[in-house]
């Protein structure tokens, strides 16, 4: 008996030896000697080029299923069933990120794309990709950074996920089950190189350019319902239309604006990019009233940068959007209600880029850079690191290295930050609401906007990385008594590495900030 037990221990020893390196080998650093500060301030402003290029990361779905009981879940022991496409006797699943695990893809609705935008001042080459997914980490960030050749002269790549919720996912969290991840390697694979030459064609492509700098405050608000009090927005329409300098010919525009692409709902099993997609069409190609073109559109290519989306910023089922032109109100998720809203944003940035606010050919490109630390709180986050659910190293103990860049060209500034910030962060008033957990009153301020310079200021949302939700640490609230009557929690807390993130990133981009200036 004495054997037995001595026998046991030893394979108890060694199996959590095996787990606990298992665990460990997953949170390594993948980066260990990688950090991106940077700071080029005070060059004489030069002509400006610019150049642009859309390089599809749609995904094979090779495999169809049936979803017997309409609950939007792959589950054969339910009686849902597949039909193998490509023949390989086994179930391929494309896992849909944005709402649930064991959501696979029954097919394609549009194509997904790597966008980029390089801007150059003969001194500073900055390159701006936007990709269709949830979220890319700044691991896989830095990957691309070092895959792109250097021959390209990129001083600075910026990668913003819009952070649509119809894509494959591309962080881990909704693959068959919480506990396993969803990322298929050589998917992201292909987008990494797919992003790569995205930028590649863009330096390509770089010609002499005028910047068209253009607002819409109010045109979008219609669109965008805040689900979690206090109600504070971040709607307006922020747009540069980038123009040949020689041949007044459209290279492309960048959109901006802060809203989830999640119009479609938790129940669409179509890869898409959402009212993204409807969006930069009616942009590219013009707005549409059945075979009647209303607006016509200004070519080139669209990049959409999303904003500031926390709070939660979407177009939630219960907000209807009215069809600009049959008046029909559409309140259920559809590709009909996403286009609707495609056509009202399509609209509204066309009438806005008809009468620029101001038009720029020279100017001087300022960056300030900085890699930091934030402390991974969440108990979830943790757990999904250690397991290699989130496909992520860690930096230090249960520390994410992210990142924050601001950038200034002429009238132009830009903040990036690395997931979803809430509006109030950005524009204010940051609330103190009575039953906070920590009973305090607001700690980052002045808000970032009122920081910035400038007279034309973007924010970029899911830059360089996807952290969650970035909320004010005096309206956390994941103790009872619960904040404005609430019988419980709020969802941003669940999604966020916790109450000090904000903090952290705001102090850095004030000091940032300050540099720039």
């Amino acid at each position: 008996m004495k054997k037995f037990f001595k026998i046991l221990g030893i394979m108890l020893i060694v199996v959590i030896g095996g787990l606990t390196i298992w665990m460990f080998s997953n949170m390594k650093d993948r980066h260990p000697d990688y950090k991106a500060d940077l700071k080029i301030t005070g060059n004489a402003p030069g002509k400006l080029m610019a150049g642009f290029a859309a390089v599809t990361i749609t995904p094979e779905v090779p495999d169809r299923w049936e979803d017997k009981d309409g609950n939007a879940k792959y589950e054969p022991k339910k009686g849902d069933t597949f039909t193998d496409g490509n023949g390989n006797g086994k179930f391929d699943p494309v896992w849909i990120a944005g709402f649930s695990n064991s959501k696979p893809a029954n097919g394609i609705h549009d194509d997904t794309w790597a966008r980029t935008l390089i801007i150059d001042d003969g001194k500073t080459r900055l390159a701006i990709v936007a990709l269709d997914a949830i979220g890319f980490m700044n691991d896989d960030v830095v990957d691309v950074r070092k895959m792109i050749p250097t021959d390209l002269g990129i001083t600075y790549t910026i990668i913003t996920s819009t952070h649509t919720h119809e894509g494959p996912d591309l962080l881990g969290l909704w693959g068959k089950t919480p506990f396993k991840s969803g990322v298929n390697p050589e998917y992201l694979k292909f987008v990494k190189l797919r992003i790569v030459q995205s930028v590649t064609e863009a330096a390509g492509k770089l010609r002499p350019a005028k910047l068209e700098i253009s607002e819409d405050r109010t045109g979008a608000a219609a669109l965008v319902k805040d689900t979690r009090k206090p109600e504070v927005f971040d709607s307006g329409l922020r747009l540069i239309k980038a123009v040949d300098a020689e041949t007044g010919e459209t290279l492309g525009s960048l959109l901006s604006w802060g809203n989830h692409p999640e119009t479609l709902w938790s129940k669409n099993l179509l890869v898409s990019s959402d009212y993204p997609h409807f969006f930069r069409e009616n942009v590219e190609k013009g707005v549409y009233n059945g075979d009647s073109l209303v607006k016509p559109g200004i070519g080139g290519t669209a990049v959409f940068v999303n904003a500031t989306l926390g709070g939660l910023m979407c177009t939630h089922p219960s907000l209807a959007v009215v069809h600009p032109f049959l008046g029909e109100e559409l309140k259920e998720p559809s590709y009909e209600k996403a286009e609707a809203e495609g056509k009202i944003l399509g609209l509204a940035t066309l009438s806005a880029m008809e009468n620029p606010a101001e038009v720029i050919d020279s100017a001087a490109i300022s960056l300030v850079v900085k890699t930091v630390p934030l402390k991974i709180d969440n108990t979830l986050f943790k757990l999904g690191a250690a397991l290699g659910v989130m496909k992520r190293g860690t930096a230090g103990w249960m520390k994410m290295r992210s990142e924050l860049a601001v950038v200034q060209i002429g009238p132009v500034s830009v903040v990036t930050v690395p997931g979803e910030i809430y509006p109030e962060l950005v524009n204010g008033p940051v609330d103190a609401p009575e039953g906070n957990d920590f009973g305090i009153q607001p700690v980052e301020v002045p808000v970032i906007r009122e920081m910035m310079p400038g007279k034309y200021k973007f924010v970029f949302g899911l830059a360089n990385d996807e952290v969650g939700y970035i909320l004010p640490k005096s309206q956390w609230d994941e103790k009872a008594p619960y904040t404005y009557g609430r019988d419980n929690s709020p969802y941003g807390e669940e999604n966020s590495l916790g109450p000090e993130t904000a903090g952290v990133i705001h102090k850095n981009l004030q000091e940032m900030l300050g540099e720039l200036k």
